[in-house]
């Protein structure tokens, strides 16, 4: 360019840039009002800012982040550092010449055109003014100065100091940088935790998360940011969970698009720079579901990770760092199983070597329980949406791998899942296209019918020669026996042990046939081989005792039950109940895999409970004890399986003998009821010791002692001492009771186990010369007692040390004293208990006069002599029965049996 003419060019350019300045708009301070314009051009002075909080720390703006003309956002600023707090048309970026109006119906970001991108939503009355405060937070004002909308309540994915995430609301990370579209990564806030999720699948919760302390059991209902750390609270504003930090003048929550989420501090409000990142979570590269591409195997190293594919698979060529199958099939998705379902190909799974394993196994709850592996791939293959599936043979757990895509893996060091990629296969032959082909195709069509028809009429005279054969063996074993015989699940196995005694069923020979569905039916051999010949034996019941096993073809750990009440006689009636319980299916009810019937033997095959039962971790001293929000879950998930077997099955089942012994815990917080629907089973043989038939000394209802009739509400009863043993964290009857039963014998010689709760402790007192107290009183007397003063926290396990609210424990006494009413129609019913025990209906106030007898039998009263038993129990109902003599000189309870299973 010659010199006069670039000395031209540049006078022009100096007087455009004098032009734009003298249009440039003045930075607002705190307020503008209605009829406002704001452009990128108006304001390139400010770098888009045209209003600013009166403190300076907060700008709002016409934001183009990375200085790119392509994306501009209406944003927020915290000014000094030059970081977005809040965006609005996050999802719908304008170019360098849109605008942001204000009017009096609100704020609106346009395009070049004028189509409007984004819009606060109608409001209830014209808008004022525009106000930034000094806290952050942009509002709309009416005439009045009310607030009409705020971006406080609009979060993005920035949390403020003074602002609050309310539960059910979420911040949504960017997907990078300079674009604040909405990306897949989440922070939400639940009722009883905080959560990072992607796609719907969590990887971090602030409850597991060890610099996280919760101070209380109760529901979560916001989160927020201050200068003291991070904090959830409750509705009444109490601490939750609270993660304490430095502390430091301004700080800033922030979900990353990298998916972490960081809690930034400046020394203050006004500094342009960080103190430092005080809080990040995950800690890890590869705790993050997608820090490698899809399907690549993350590997923590000392500078950083490294992505590389796991074994079966390869490099993709079209997606760089992602992971295909390497035998050429395609990856499963929902639009290829859409064009899969014409048969175009076939599913199938690649597995994942161990360890490797995927974040959603961490902390999702699983898809199903209780199933196999073939079980839960049949799961999968029926769902368009199911990308893969990781399976846990020790625990029967499935889950189901969904979304858009799936993410990274990683090498876990403990973790038993086992995981399965979805893909299709073409069903084109390899060899299809090759010459020659096109003859065979042709010779195919005429092959296959005739070989096909040749088969069939093979087949046909095979099968009416077979039919000939059977009938005419029918005939000659028809005047034998003529009954049938129902086996479930699968045949008995050909091989039969003769070690029992053939005759003490008379049906052993009758005919087999199999339901589909029903618990399989196991030989005594393939138990004994499956518990490798009874070794492991993990607990003992009135009922039996109990084996740890494992099911054949490693499908998973069993718990056996060796039935040692049952009657031998009646194996009909045997498999009739365990038809019933069989069908039964419910999360909090333990699952029968299988049974055993062969002569006198009975074996239950259960699924198995790692943790073992509940009085394991309640009344044991070695381990740490239940903090008190895992009581109440354990008490909910129980109170949900009795509420099941009393109205939820086609057939009411009354359990008979609730207790901890039978309640039973696995990893992940599951909870489940054993044992139910076993009291039909019991065996006349058993009926003297009325309690090994029907329940267990400490939680029976008075009822029992008594000829009234027994229903549902006689669980409801040993729930309830169940309940106050979980708060309590002991045996009602007291630690001691075992030392004193010596005593108690030279009061009694006889053995009375169906007495009811506590006239055990109020002999022993007696007997020992004492009233009660210390650590053998009879805790549902106290209960009561504390009730009465209001003194809830008195009650609670001490060693818990007052990590109780204590509103939840009133709920929880009220509770369990209102299941105790001794007369079983003033009882509610277990399905209110559930309600009562959630907090979604306040707890009853608990009848002091119908509990009078908890009294009577906490106190230093003589134990009624077993002459006089019949007249005590007459106190609350009919005669309790005669009391007859046995053959070693003792006296037991001759009470009527009656069908306390409920009518089936």
């Amino acid at each position: 360019m010659p010199p006069p003419t670039r000395s031209l060019a540049c006078l022009l350019l100096l007087l455009l840039a004098a032009v734009r300045a003298s249009d440039a708009g003045p930075l607002a301070v705190e307020i503008v009002r209605p009829s406002f314009t704001a452009t990128s051009y108006e304001y390139i002075d400010t770098g888009g800012a045209f209003l600013q909080s009166r403190n300076g720390a907060f700008s709002a703006a016409v934001f183009n982040p990375g200085k790119q003309q392509a994306s501009f956002y209406l944003a927020v600023l915290h000014a000094p550092s030059g970081t977005p707090v809040w965006s609005a048309n996050r999802d719908a970026p304008t170019g360098s010449s849109g605008k942001v109006q204000l009017s009096a119906g609100g704020i609106a970001v346009s395009d070049t055109n004028g189509t409007v991108l984004w819009s606060t939503p109608p409001l209830r009355s014209p808008i004022a003014a525009l106000r930034l405060l000094d806290t952050g937070d942009l509002q709309l004002l009416d005439a009045g100065n009310a607030t009409l909308w705020r971006s406080f309540e609009n979060a993005t994915d920035t949390l403020l100091p003074g602002q609050q995430l309310l539960a059910g609301a979420s911040l949504s990370s960017a997907k990078g940088p300079t674009d604040f579209s909405q990306g897949d990564y989440r922070l939400g806030v639940i009722t009883s935790d905080v959560l990072l999720t992607w796609q719907g699948s969590t990887y971090w919760r602030l409850s597991n998360d060890v610099r996280a302390f919760k101070d209380r059991n109760a529901a979560v209902a916001s989160m927020s940011v201050n200068a003291s750390g991070l904090f959830a609270l409750g509705a009444d504003g109490a601490v939750v969970f609270r993660v304490g930090l430095p502390p430091a003048e301004f700080r800033m929550l922030r979900l990353g698009s990298d998916g972490r989420l960081r809690i930034t501090s400046f020394a203050h409000l006004n500094s342009s720079a960080p103190v430092g990142s005080d809080f990040i979570s995950p800690a890890g590269d590869c705790e993050l579901p997608l820090q490698c591409p899809s399907l690549g195997l993350c590997s923590a190293g000392g500078n950083g990770s490294t992505c590389t594919c796991p074994p079966l698979f390869a490099a993709s060529v079209t997606v760089p760092g992602s992971c295909t199958p390497g035998d050429g099939s395609t990856l499963a998705s929902p639009a290829a199983c859409q064009n899969n379902s014409g048969g175009g190909g076939s599913v199938s799974y690649i597995a994942l070597k161990q360890p490797i394993a995927y974040f959603a196994t961490k902390f999702d709850a699983p898809t199903n329980t209780g199933v196999n592996r073939t079980a839960c791939r049949a799961l999968c293959t029926a769902s368009c949406a199911c990308l893969g599936f990781f399976h846990d043979n020790a625990t029967l757990t499935c889950r189901l791998l969904g979304g858009k895509q799936l993410g990274s893996l990683y090498t876990g060091t403990s973790d038993t899942n086992l995981g399965y990629i979805k893909t299709f296969s073409s069903a084109t032959k390899a060899g299809s296209n090759q010459p020659g082909s096109s003859s065979a195709n042709h010779t195919v069509p005429i092959v296959l019918p005739s070989v096909a028809a040749f088969l069939l009429l093979s087949v046909l005279a095979w099968y009416l020669w077979w039919r000939s054969r059977m009938s005419k063996n029918g005939k000659k074993k028809k005047g034998k026996n003529s009954t049938m015989k129902v086996y479930m699940g699968r045949q008995k196995s050909p091989t039969r042990d003769t070690g029992y005694n053939a005759d003490a069923d008379a049906d052993d020979d009758d005919d087999e046939i199999v339901i589909p569905g029903m618990p399989t039916r196991f030989s005594y051999q393939e138990i004994t081989t499956m518990t490798s010949n009874f070794a492991t034996k993990v607990g003992s019941g009135g009922f039996g005792s109990v084996y740890k096993g494992e099911l054949p073809g490693g499908e998973g750990l069993i718990a056996v039950k060796k039935l040692e009440a049952v009657g031998v006689h009646a194996k009909r009636e045997f498999c009739t109940e365990i038809t019933i319980i069989g069908n039964i299916r419910h999360p909090t009810l333990v699952r029968l895999r299988g049974f055993c019937a062969e002569g006198s033997r009975r074996l239950l095959v259960y699924e198995y409970m790692n943790r073992g039962s509940l009085d394991r971790s309640l009344f044991g001293r070695t381990g740490p004890a239940l903090e008190w929000g895992e009581r109440m879950e354990v008490a909910i998930g129980a109170a949900r399986g009795l509420a099941y077997l009393h109205t939820g099955c086609e057939q009411k089942i009354v359990h008979c003998d609730v207790k901890p012994e039978n309640i039973l815990l696995a990893n992940g917080g599951q909870v489940k009821i054993s044992d139910f629907g076993l009291a039909k089973l019991m065996s006349r043989e058993q009926s003297a010791l009325f309690t090994t038939m029907r329940g267990t000394r400490g939680y029976l209802a008075p009822e029992w002692i008594s000829n009234a009739a027994i229903s549902d509400r006689a669980d409801v009863y040993s729930f309830g001492m169940v309940l106050l043993e979980l708060i309590h964290g002991r045996k009602n009857r007291g630690e001691q009771e075992a030392l004193n039963n010596n005593v108690a014998v030279a009061v009694a010689s006889v053995e009375h186990s169906d007495w009811p709760s506590g006239w055990s402790s109020a002999m022993t007192s007696t007997a020992s010369g004492t009233s009660g107290g210390g650590g053998d009183e009879y805790f549902p007397m106290v209960a009561l007692e504390l009730h009465e003063q209001g003194r809830y926290l008195d009650l609670v396990d001490a060693r818990l040390e007052g990590r109780v609210d204590e509103a939840e424990a009133a709920r929880a006494v009220r509770a369990a004293l209102c299941c105790l009413h001794e007369d079983p129609a003033l009882r509610p019913s277990m399905a209110a208990v559930v309600r009562i025990l959630e907090g979604t209906v306040p707890p009853p106030e608990p009848r002091v006069e119908a509990l009078g007898f908890l009294r009577l039998y906490g106190r230093s009263h003589p134990l009624p002599q077993p002459g006089s038993l019949t007249a005590m129990a007459g106190t609350t109902g009919s005669a309790a029965g005669s009391v007859s003599s046995t053959a070693g000189g003792g006296s037991h309870l001759d009470v009527p049996s009656q069908d306390t299973s409920g009518e089936r």
